[in-house]
Formats: C-alpha cells, structure tokens, sequence
C-alpha cells in the first residue's frame, strides 16, 4: 500500500493476511534518539493481523543521530513547548491516517517505549474515545500542566505497563508513581515489572501480545 502524505516521516506494515476491509492498527512511538524503524521489529511477535504505523518524531537528537519528541532540561524535565508540538503533531498526524489507512476504529492501539510511552500516555489519557488500548514500556505518565487528562473518561481503554526493576535511566519508582495515578481512574489496567534494564525484552513482548490478544474484539 502506498503511504499517505501526514505531517510526520513514517513507516507502515500491513498484515501479513491482509484479507478484510479494516484492520487492527498499531501506533507505535520510538523512544528519543531512535527512529521511525525503531520498533516495527516487534511486529511478528505481537500480532500479524494489525497494521503497524511508526512515525518519526519531529526534532533531530543530535548526539545519536536518531530523532526526539522533545527535549530535556538539566533537572530532567520536558521542554513544554516541544512537548506540546509534537502533541499537536501526533494528533493531526493521528487524523491523516484514521481517514486514509484501512483501519478499524474499534481496534486501534497505541505502543509506546521510553519517551514514546509519554507520548502514548498524553495521547490516550486527553483523547480516550479513540484508543481500545495502550501498551506502556518503560515510561511514565508526564505532568507537565500542559495536557488536562480524562482520568474518569477511561473506561472503554484497556493499559499495559511495562517496566524494568533495574532501569537506569527511568527508575523503576516513577512507573510505581504511575500505577498509583491508574488506581484512581476507571481504566481497565495491568501493571508488570521485570528483571530488565531500560529495555524491552522478550518477556515482556511475550506478556503484551497475550494481553492483546485478549482485548482484540475481532475474530483471526
């Protein structure tokens, strides 16, 4: 399938049985100094029915090469107006392929690792009505005061959160922090923590696919 033209460099997978008119549909969001290849390596193992979109996100990082959906200070907070730009980004981006990909609205999901799991938790914690569910790898929920989030609107979302005991770079405590945030929503939600750095590991993929498969409401 040719790819649409979006506000944001991308990559997409179709199923390997692409047989039906609609499709499950993954979005998945890079970690920052990675790119929009970053994760379609997982695809396989999750479910070779979706379609999986990654897009590239919008800022260069420049000591990896790779791309950034917004900068740090020195204190570790996010930059609130390249944080809010790639926001806005995603959402367009978001309605571009919705309109102009075969995908079924009822199953579209969010995959986020490190930064893109913050992106991820904006996305679906501001626009709730268009997610079946989010699988949350090494991240955190970002409370930057630019996003007002719909914690009693997540009913109909279902959220798998990933992390690793050992992660060096988002410690284990700030996943903690989130879990808590979730017992206060109405979000169906699943939280595990495993032997890993900051990482995914095969484990943890093996874990999320299962899940998927369960929340998927269409038959193979």
């Amino acid at each position: 399938m040719k790819q649409v033209d979006t506000n944001l460099v991308h990559r997409v997978l179709m199923p390997a049985n692409p047989g039906a008119d609609r499709h499950p549909a993954m979005l998945m969001l890079h970690g920052r100094g990675a790119d929009e290849e970053d994760l379609l390596g997982l695809a396989p193992m999750l479910d070779e029915r979706f379609i999986f979109i990654s897009p590239r996100a919008p800022y260069p990082f420049p000591y990896s090469g790779g791309f950034t959906w917004y900068d740090l200070d020195d204190t570790g907070a996010s930059d609130t107006a390249m944080f809010r730009s790639s926001y806005d980004c995603l959402c367009g981006f978001i309605q571009d392929i919705l309109k102009q990909y075969p995908i079924d609205p009822a199953n579209f999901f969010l995959y986020g690792f490190s930064m893109g799991t913050m992106m991820s938790f904006a996305l679906s914690l501001t626009m709730p009505h268009l997610f079946r569910g989010v699988m949350a790898n090494s991240g955190y929920v970002p409370m930057n005061g630019e996003l007002s989030y719909r914690w009693l609107d997540l009913s109909s979302v279902h959220f798998f959160i990933a992390h690793g005991l050992f992660d060096p770079v988002i410690p284990v405590e700030m996943a903690r922090q989130t879990k808590e945030l979730f017992r206060s929503s109405n979000a169906s939600w699943t939280y595990k923590e495993y032997p890993m750095a900051h990482e995914i590991s095969a484990e943890s993929v093996s874990d999320a696919a299962r899940w998927l498969n369960e929340r998927l409401t269409v038959t193979p």
